[in-house]
């Protein structure tokens, strides 16, 4: 994941993970936030940082991203 934006925060479970913002966001708002860490992957809405984190393994993860990576690559 290509980043520009990273900060620590304090959420149960997670304290002082560094989240990360892709840099294809584009500023809108309308983007995730993901934090990797003992052995899962948080992500969450960059919008609401105190909301709802969806956790998954890193395999999980490493195929969410790569069939949306082919998913842009196709147009779709």
């Amino acid at each position: 994941m290509n980043t520009h934006h990273s900060r620590s925060v304090h959420v149960a479970g997670l304290s002082g993970v560094r989240w990360r913002k892709s840099s294809y966001s584009s500023g809108n708002g309308a983007c995730v936030e993901v934090a990797e860490t003992g052995g899962i992957v948080a992500v969450r809405d960059s919008k609401d940082p105190g909301g709802p984190i969806l956790r998954v393994r890193p395999a999980q993860w490493a195929c969410f991203v790569s069939s949306a990576a082919e998913e842009a690559a196709a147009g779709s």
